[in-house]
């Protein structure tokens, strides 16, 4: 089954609908410059009314490990997300400090940084660039066989066609689930049946 993350939650009614299409995971932004930023406290405050079945990403930009530590140890994430240029040694330290999966994020725009996939994390994601709602080109993930997480221009137009040619572990969509910058519920339905259906039929 094509694992399903709904990034960039900020509000109470976006948890409602949340908890009943049950994605595997959602997204809280950490990262101040976002229009997505969710600060610690509304995190906690969401984290708490979400179904015990989801699991919460934190997603940072070059944060300090102490704050991500504190998330961490309040049970306000159970996953981090690493989107900036974090390097083996922040990551390595990090993991000093949490005892969570961590996933880094890649940005895919040449067969360069494909190969400089190397980062010891648990999951790695393939995006088009920092949120910025694009696709990457296809052909550049041709004989590459890790498992990873599909972000980038994801919407109930495309992912249907996206898993079905590139198989991801996972698929990852924020702003292809909103409506003038707000998550919107029909879509978020949409969204979650369609990658559902695609499982189904194979």
């Amino acid at each position: 089954m094509t694992k399903i993350k709904l990034c960039g939650i900020k509000s109470e009614d976006d948890i409602k609908v949340i908890n009943e299409v049950l994605p595997d995971y959602i997204g809280f932004v950490f990262a101040g410059k976002s229009k997505r930023y969710i600060s610690f406290d509304k995190a906690k405050k969401l984290k708490n009314q979400l179904d015990d079945r989801i699991k919460a990403v934190g997603v940072f930009v070059n944060d300090d490990i102490e704050n991500i530590a504190y998330l961490v140890k309040n049970k306000i994430i159970d996953i981090v997300q690493l989107h900036g240029n974090e390097d083996e040694s922040y990551i390595n330290t990090l993991k000093t400090k949490i005892n969570v999966p961590i996933i880094y994020a890649y940005q895919i725009k040449s067969k360069a940084d494909i190969k400089s996939i190397n980062k010891n994390t648990d999951f790695i994601l393939l995006d088009a660039g920092a949120g910025c709602g694009e696709t990457f080109n296809e052909a550049l993930l041709e004989g590459f066989d890790n498992e990873y997480f599909l972000a980038g221009g994801l919407s109930v137009d495309n992912i249907k066609e996206k898993i079905m040619k590139l198989h991801p572990y996972g698929v990852d969509v924020s702003s292809g689930i909103e409506t003038e910058g707000k998550k919107d519920a029909a879509k978020i339905r949409k969204f979650v049946s369609l990658v559902r259906e695609v499982d189904n039929d194979r």
